[in-house]
C-alpha cells in the first residue's frame, strides 16, 4: 500500500527502496467548471508541487517523469499535456527544465482503445447483453493498460532515481517490489472529495425534487 508524502517526512533516507515513485492523482478542470472549484484545483497543484520539492530536498532529484495518456516523450509529450491539464503540465516543464526525462508512459493503441470503450459506457446503452460485453472489453482493456504502464515504470526507472506519475485515482497499476511507492495527498484533496460529493448530493436532491 502506498504511504501518504505527510505521514513520511521524518523518515531517514536509509528506509527508502533504491527506487523511488511518487504518484500524484491527476485531476482536471473544465473551462465551463465552477469558478471555486478552480480555486480549489489551483491550491490543489500548488501543495502537490510543495510536497514533491521538499521531498526532492530529503530524497534527490526527480530524474524521470510519466504521465498518463503521454505516448510520447520529451518535448513532444510536454506540448500535448500543456493542451490536455495546464497545471500537471507546469510541475511537469519545472521538472523536465531541471534535467528530468519525460518518458512515454503509454501504448497508444490500448490508451486509444480504452477511451473509445469508456466511452461506449458513458453514452448509456439500452441491451444489458451490449453493455456486460462492453463493460468486459473495457476491463479487459483496462487491465492490458495498466499492466503497460507498470512495465513502462519497470523497465525505464534505474537504481537510485525518484520519479512521479502523474494518473488518475483508481487506477490499477502494479509496480514492482523494489520501487518504494508514496501517494502525493495533500489537504487539498480532501477539500476537492469533499466538494465533488457536495455538488453530487446537491444535484441527485435537484433531480429529486423535480420528479
Amino acid at each position: 500500500m502506498a504511504e501518504e508524502l505527510g505521514k513520511i517526512e521524518k523518515l531517514e533516507i536509509e528506509q527508502f527502496g533504491l527506487r523511488k515513485l511518487y504518484v500524484v492523482p491527476l485531476l482536471f478542470s473544465g473551462s465551463d467548471a465552477p469558478q471555486d472549484y478552480k480555486e480549489k484545483l489551483e491550491k490543489y497543484w500548488r501543495e502537490v508541487n510543495e510536497q514533491i520539492a521538499n521531498q526532492e530536498v530529503k530524497v534527490g532529484k526527480i530524474k524521470r517523469i510519466y504521465h498518463e495518456s503521454m505516448s510520447v516523450g520529451g518535448e513532444e509529450g510536454l506540448k500535448i499535456i500543456e493542451e490536455i491539464n495546464k497545471l500537471s503540465y507546469l510541475i511537469a516543464k519545472d521538472k523536465f527544465d531541471s534535467g528530468a526525462v519525460f518518458e512515454a508512459t503509454e501504448l497508444a493503441e490500448l490508451a486509444d482503445e480504452c477511451m473509445d470503450w469508456e466511452r461506449c459506457l458513458l453514452i448509456g446503452l439500452f441491451s444489458r447483453k451490449v453493455l456486460e460485453t462492453v463493460a468486459e472489453a473495457y476491463q479487459q482493456c483496462s487491465r492490458k493498460r495498466y499492466e503497460y504502464i507498470g512495465r513502462r515504470i519497470d523497465e525505464t526507472l534505474q537504481k537510485d532515481e525518484a520519479a512521479i506519475l502523474f494518473i488518475r485515482e483508481g487506477h490499477l497499476v502494479q509496480f514492482t517490489k523494489d520501487i518504494e511507492v508514496f501517494s502525493v495527498a495533500p489537504p487539498a484533496l480532501d477539500d476537492i472529495h469533499r466538494w465533488l460529493r457536495d455538488r453530487s448530493k446537491k444535484i441527485e436532491e435537484q433531480n429529486e425534487t423535480k420528479s
